[in-house]
């Protein structure tokens, strides 16, 4: 449904989508592209993004767990707000854009230089907010572990998360240090 005139948005048809960000948060609005033109606001969007619109299709039984596992657990830790997970949370957003489940469609650098990147799940429409920690390559390898050992139960969040915060400052601190590539347009 169209958030500026309330009419059903239809299937395949352009939709323009927005993020207005509010004290407590963010919020979505998608938008026929001639509402959102000749609409009057009197704020700018933090993000926004044109696309095509794409009708929620019936529940697929056929979806394999791991690909739904790892959905459920991006939507856990972003719900959960850790800084601790944050480099979890990234490679997650990843994985589920590489498997085609995500889309990046936006991504703005802060005042402190810091990366958010914004992600759409192709099925369901839903845009996730995810700060991008500029994982080192030597870290990589043990990020990855910690998400497989997520997925798989062999480990809990608790125990991913009690790592020492040392490891994790170190993290951050080298993160500062990686020179920036310019930004690319997400591919479709």
């Amino acid at each position: 449904m169209c958030s500026i005139c309330e009419k059903p948005l239809v299937d395949r048809a352009p939709v323009v989508s927005v993020l207005h960000e509010l004290p407590d948060g963010y919020e979505r609005l998608d938008c026929h592209p001639e509402c959102w033109k000749t609409a009057p606001r009197e704020w700018e969007p933090f993000s926004s993004w044109e696309g095509v619109y794409a009708a929620p299709p019936p529940a697929d039984k056929k979806e394999t767990l791991k690909k739904e596992t790892a959905d459920e657990l991006l939507r856990h830790l972003i719900s959960l707000d850790d800084p601790a997970m944050k480099n979890v949370v990234y490679v997650l957003a990843v994985m589920l854009e590489r498997s085609k489940i995500l889309v990046e469609r936006d991504a703005k650098e802060q005042p402190d230089r810091t990366i958010i990147r914004i992600y759409e799940h192709r099925r369901t429409g839903e845009s996730f907010i995810v700060l991008d920690p500029r994982i080192r390559l030597e870290n990589l390898g043990d990020v990855q572990s910690e998400v497989v050992a997520l997925l798989s139960g062999t480990k809990t969040l608790g125990e991913v998360s009690s790592k020492p915060e040392a490891a994790a400052e170190e993290n951050s601190e080298a993160a500062t240090e990686v020179k920036e590539e310019p930004a690319t347009a997400p591919a479709e």
